[in-house]
């Protein structure tokens, strides 16, 4: 069966050809950041010799938050098709970005070796937040993006979600059996002038926004 790849557009785009040597390909998706769409215009020239179909998804902002939406959006597009990511196209930050989207997302992913110029399957892995996080976790973090004044403070907090300060406490920090959210990375704290401001991690808002 053949596959829909993805891959980030960067400095290493060589390592697109040992993928469609490696895997039969149906189609190429090629995530695009700012500036790169030049490149991403000459691969797709390129790979007109092999007869796939190159589509070029453009994105702007953060790197890491615009690729998760578009490898969201693009597995809930292909529905039951094959699809795999090469995280050895990019440059340094879309390429960690990629991986970490097919581990969240339970992709298939693959790097190319720069020394055997081989495709290696990285290990199918899925983690799913919403496992892990209660619906009273989910409130917090919904409360500190939806809110543009909070969360200066714990206490903010705390009146913004209309929980007690021992729960927001409990669950924004856990204890020995239970992760936190700060331990599951997606919120962050700051002491000023003796209060924890508190804010999300970029992890914190793609879960927020559904791309996790």
């Amino acid at each position: 069966m053949k596959n829909v790849m993805i891959a980030p557009v960067g400095k290493h785009m060589d390592a697109i050809y040992v993928g469609i040597r490696e895997f039969p390909t149906q189609k190429i998706i090629l995530i695009t950041p700012e500036g790169k769409i030049d490149l991403a215009l000459e691969t797709k020239k390129d790979l007109d010799k092999f007869r796939i179909p190159v589509e070029i998804k453009e994105i702007k902002g953060n790197i890491w938050e615009e690729t998760f939406k578009a490898v969201a959006e693009i597995k809930e597009l292909m529905g039951g098709t094959n699809v795999l990511i090469n995280v050895s196209t990019g440059d340094r930050d879309n390429r960690c970005a990629a991986t970490s989207a097919a581990f969240v997302n339970g992709i298939r992913a693959f790097g190319v070796s720069d020394d055997t110029n081989e495709a290696m399957l990285l290990p199918i892995l899925r983690f799913s937040y919403y496992n892990v996080i209660t619906d009273k976790k989910m409130s917090i973090l919904k409360t500190i993006s939806n809110i543009k004044t909070c969360c200066s403070s714990l206490e903010e907090l705390s009146k913004q979600t209309k929980m007690s300060m021992p729960l927001i406490s409990y669950h924004v920090n856990g204890t020995l059996k239970s992760d936190g959210l700060k331990k599951l990375g997606l919120v962050e704290t700051e002491e000023i002038k003796g209060k924890i401001k508190i804010s999300l991690t970029t992890q914190g808002k793609l879960l927020v926004k559904g791309y996790l």
